[in-house]
């Protein structure tokens, strides 16, 4: 096997959760441009399906675009179930579906606290342990959870004040560590990636409102690029990192560090 093999996904089925636009639909990209068949959903399924559409065009791929509210056992039961039907075997999931709040922390209604906590960890135990039975039965699969720079250091509130984001994405990372050693013996993968500053619908207004701090804290000095999620992406779901579990990927231009 050539070290190209390792990385070869061509035939498997992905599922991509939050799929329908922002990172989502770029780890959808990175999926089917390496021959992978993805499953996109979301809340919004029109989002999906034009996502859906362009892929299966562009890469000549199946996709399968469905709603699903990740917080709801019986949408993700059915999203799991559809997907057996149309692909049998579900080989990736990628749980990106998340939301945040920003609010300083004492006026921060708990309405918005529970909205973020559901869909960010419930979310992502409620599809890991769905496609995680799966997983089991045919012997084995990838796990990938998305988690944030901001799960591995404080921010400061003029710049981010989004507490319930940064708690959850802080638990994504020991989720994914416990899971994987709940799972090694299923030949499960689980491991996450934390990615710094992309912009998205839902990072635009804040990276504009402070892009020139956020680089001044970022040593590559840039934002995160339509390509810069596909090569880790890739990597944790295919072969090449078949003795890597439980551990986090840090896609941030060195933010971090900082």
């Amino acid at each position: 096997m050539s070290v190209l093999d390792l990385f070869d996904i061509k035939g498997k089925t992905a599922i991509v959760t939050g799929g329908g636009r922002g990172l989502g639909a770029q780890f959808a990209e990175t999926m089917a441009e390496s021959g992978a068949n993805v499953v996109l959903c979301s809340r919004r399924l029109e989002n999906c399906e034009d996502v859906a559409k362009q892929l299966k065009k562009e890469y000549g791929i199946e996709t399968l675009a469905l709603q699903c509210d990740v917080t709801d056992q019986e949408d993700v039961n059915n999203l799991v179930a559809r997907t057996q039907e149309k692909f049998d075997s579900i080989d990736i999931l990628i749980n990106n579906s998340g939301a945040t709040w920003g609010a300083p922390v004492a006026d921060l209604p708990l309405d918005a606290w529970k909205k973020v906590i559901d869909v960010n960890i419930t979310g992502t135990f409620l599809m890991s342990q769905a496609v995680g039975r799966v997983m089991i039965e045919q012997g084995g699969g990838r796990i990938i959870n998305i988690s944030s720079v901001a799960a591995l250091k404080n921010s400061m509130p003029e710049m981010m004040d989004t507490i319930p984001y940064n708690t959850s994405k802080g638990a994504i990372i020991n989720f994914t560590k416990d899971l994987a050693v709940k799972w090694g013996r299923y030949n499960i993968n689980v491991n996450a990636i934390a990615p710094g500053w992309f912009k998205t619908k839902m990072s635009k207004d804040l990276m504009e409102k402070n892009s020139q701090a956020m680089l001044a804290f970022t040593p590559l000095q840039r934002f995160g690029s339509d390509d810069d999620l596909k090569g880790a992406t890739l990597f944790l779901a295919s072969n090449a990192s078949k003795y890597i579990t439980g551990d986090v990927v840090v896609v941030d231009g060195g933010t971090n560090l900082m």
